[in-house]
Parts: structure tokens; sequence; C-alpha cells
């Protein structure tokens, strides 16, 4: 895979659909039976915290293949301060191109442009074997805790990122990263429904 063999541009209102339905074609059956995921993107894009200038598809020979997405978040520290630093979510690839190194090109080209844009850090749930190629580390070894699990057991899937050097050190002591979860039923239960069924 060559850089000249794709584009990665800002997502506009017409790739909306497209990318919906090419998140739900890369997360089928993937975790659970099915998937939401598109539907976690069909909502933040109207949520405060979304990220527009991180907003990003990948075309190859003019076909959108992949598409990644931006939230703000906070570090709650143990001070009481919050230390603001973002979230991706999902990272979709078309499944015929998967495992042939568009998802971390598209990743690495969209931190590299959140770094531009002034972040410090990101943080994320996902497998340490993938993002570790594009410098993740558990959260643990940095002093920084999932708040959902105790200290002493914390998860290695919960990983962060930095993109300034020297940002934890900044901070008191541990911290636990706070999240609001998207949870509205009839709001899903909709969208998925505008998508025609398909066999599994």
């Amino acid at each position: 895979m060559r850089e000249n063999e794709y584009t990665i541009r800002p997502e506009t209102p017409s790739d909306y659909r497209a990318a919906e339905e090419l998140t739900r074609e890369a997360f089928w059956n993937v975790y659970r039976p099915g998937c939401t995921e598109h539907y976690v993107l069909h909502c933040f894009r109207g949520q405060k915290d979304f990220v527009p200038e991180l907003d990003l598809v990948m075309e190859k020979d003019g076909k959108l293949i992949g598409h990644i997405m931006y939230a703000r978040a906070k570090i709650q520290a143990d001070d009481g301060r919050k230390i603001p630093v973002l979230a991706f979510g999902p990272v979709s690839i078309a499944p015929e191109y998967q495992r042939k190194g568009y998802g971390k090109a598209l990743l690495d080209a969209s931190m590299e442009k959140a770094a531009e844009l002034g972040a410090g850090a990101i943080c994320i749930e996902g497998n340490p074997d993938f993002y570790g190629k594009s410098g993740f580390a558990a959260g643990s070894t940095k002093g920084i805790y999932y708040f959902a699990e105790p200290r002493e057991a914390q998860s290695p899937y919960f990983l962060v990122k930095e993109l300034k050097e020297g940002i934890w050190t900044e901070l008191p002591g541990p911290t636990d990263r706070r999240r609001d979860i998207l949870s509205t039923r009839t709001k899903r239960n909709s969208l998925i429904k505008a998508f025609p069924r398909r066999k599994s």
C-alpha cells in the first residue's frame, strides 16, 4: 500500500449515509451479533463534544473505504482538575480493505492532525496489539485509570497516547477517566430500521 493510492479528507454531509453503511459493514458480527457502531456515529455528529475537524474519510479509486471520528473527553484528576483529551471511534475500514494497513494509515493521519490542532493526549478502549503499533500504551503505565475498574485490576484495553511530551507530568497523581455513555434506545432503533435488512 502506498500513500498515493488513497485520499484522506474531511467528511461532508453527502458522505453521512455512505459512512454509516461502511461502519455497519466493518463491524457486523465482530463483537456481537449485528452491530450498533453505525448508530454511535450517527448520533455523535450532533453532540457538543464531537470534533468536526477530525471527522475524516478515506477514499480509494473514488470509493469510500474508511472513516474515523473524534470526540472531546476529560481526565478527572485526583485533585479535582479536569484535563482535556480526545477519544476516537469507531474506526471503520471496509471489510475487503481490512488487515492491509489502511486502518493504521487513517489513524496515524488523524492523530497528526489532532496534534496540529493542539490536542495533548488521546484515550481509547481497544486492542493493544493493533493500537500499540501507533504508539498507544496501557493507561495504567501512565498513571491513568479507567473509572469503572479497580486500579489494581486495570484492563490492558484502556489505552493512552501522548501527543504532547510530558503532558502527564503536570498531573498530581493517579487519575480516572470519566465519560458519558450514549444510550437512547428509541433513536437507535429508528436508525437501524432505516437500513435494509441483511443476512448475517
